[in-house]
């Protein structure tokens, strides 16, 4: 699409909707810039966004007939009045990464799911920059406006996608695809299951059959989504062996794919841990093997990567207790698995912002696994009372996150693993899990 004297609105100040609103400036869009914040309160330096028109300290509900396009950062719900004001006008309303992909010439390699998504995504980077010039982009960090122009046929973008991008693409249309699983999460915004999935499922809805759909044949959800896409779907599967596609068993991975049979690699070769990331790997090498990466660069990547910060990342070994940094655990079920990934008995920093998660199933792991629960945040009473329904009792309260870590340091003895793996997400207590992740680490190596 051509931007050009297009009158823009740009909606959120955080990282990907300055770096939209400077590409549609490039390009010649009139651009408005919009914020609910005030001047005061936005961290930003306006002044050195020049020839960027503002809109601060409200939203725009009476700017919306005068747009040409609506763009809306992923923080921003699609429930908003002015949205729904804009479709109504017929005025598109896109993600970021819809208008950075119609801006992009180079082909995309995208990956979502609820869990894993940030590891899957890194090392699929790492994977595909052995044949090709590779960005790692979207929802793991980078803003894929920030590269969108600069990039050729010849090279590639690996893209991390959320739900809250997914939810306002129209074009967007990868080549190669994974949806690693589907739990619930993020209910608050799609207001149950059924909307959630729906948000991912459009990462392949523009996809077609000389394009590639990684699915996890062992999550119904996944499962069920091959019957509504056109793209070649390529299974994997950390329970079976599959006719074609990628397997593993609990020592190796195996591949049946694309004229490449026979086993890849040994799991315990690999620095990433639990089963989790051998899903995570598996989806990676799919891939890999679909976008043309020889199997030998695929192979030495798997044995040279290591884990993703704030993702299951080991922190220290002091005084023989191991420190595990999940900050990323954000979800239930993401957290289920940082607990079945430990090789000892546990003390979990867990609780934070309520996303309107359920917490049986994550306390139901318990048992047998973790000694000791320290809890903080808005969902700390949910959590107790949960704990408590399953007779759960080691638990204590805590008004703040540095008592709650310094109390599993305290108490951890030779050979416990202490675990930040939250179920919940960071907002209200700190800026995003990034900033949680690495005060965890400083607390516990200070």
């Amino acid at each position: 699409m051509d931007y050009k004297g297009k009158k823009v609105l740009v909606c959120g100040m955080a990282r990907s909707g300055i770096s939209a609103a400077l590409l549609l400036r490039d390009l010649g869009a009139d651009v408005i810039l919009q914020d609910k914040k005030p001047r005061e309160e936005i961290k930003t330096d306006v002044s050195a966004l020049k020839g960027i028109g503002f809109l601060l300290g409200q939203n725009p509900d009476n700017s919306i007939a005068e747009m040409d396009t609506v763009v809306l950062s992923p923080s921003i719900p699609t429930r908003l009045d002015f949205v729904k004001k804009a479709r109504e006008l017929n005025i598109p309303v896109i993600s970021e990464v819809e208008f950075a992909s119609q801006v992009c010439k180079a082909p995309i390699i995208a990956i979502t799911g609820t869990n894993g998504k940030t590891t899957t995504t890194a090392l699929t980077g790492e994977i595909f920059s052995k044949k090709y010039k590779t960005e790692v982009l979207g929802n793991i960090g980078i803003p894929f406006s920030d590269k969108a122009d600069s990039l050729t046929e010849a090279d590639r973008v690996v893209i991390e996608n959320s739900s809250f991008q997914l939810e306002t693409i129209d074009t967007y249309k990868p080549v190669c695809t994974a949806v690693l699983n589907i739990t619930p999460d993020h209910l608050d915004r799609h207001g149950n299951l059924e909307g959630y999935i729906k948000a991912k499922e459009n990462i392949f809805k523009n996809m077609n059959s000389s394009d590639f759909l990684v699915l996890n044949y062992e999550d119904d959800a996944t499962k069920n989504m091959a019957k509504r896409a056109k793209a070649k779907i390529i299974w994997f599967s950390s329970k079976r062996e599959l006719p074609e596609g990628v397997w593993c068993d609990e020592k190796s991975i195996y591949v049946n794919l694309l004229g490449i049979s026979g086993k890849v690699i040994d799991i315990d070769e690999m620095n990433i841990v639990g089963t989790h990331n051998a899903e995570n790997a598996m989806a990676a090498i799919a891939l890999g093997i679909c976008g043309g990466v020889d199997i030998e660069d695929i192979r030495k990547t798997l044995r040279e990567f290591k884990a993703v910060e704030h993702r299951i990342e080991f922190v220290c070994n002091k005084n023989g207790v191991t420190y595990y940094n999940d900050s990323k655990g954000t979800n239930p079920d993401a957290a289920i698995k940082a607990v079945y990934a430990m090789k000892g008995p546990t003390l979990l920093i867990g609780g934070g912002y309520d996303k309107g998660s359920d917490y049986g199933e994550w306390v139901s792991t318990f048992k047998g696994r973790v000694k000791y629960l320290a809890l903080i945040g808005v969902t700390k009473d949910a959590i107790k009372a949960e704990c408590d329904k399953q007779g759960f009792k080691a638990y204590e309260l805590f008004e703040t996150f540095e008592e709650a870590v310094k109390s599993c340091m305290d108490k951890a003895e030779k050979g416990d693993c202490v675990l930040l793996s939250p179920a919940c997400a960071s907002w209200g207590m700190f800026t995003d899990y990034e900033q949680r992740g690495r005060i965890f680490k400083d607390i516990v190596r200070s």
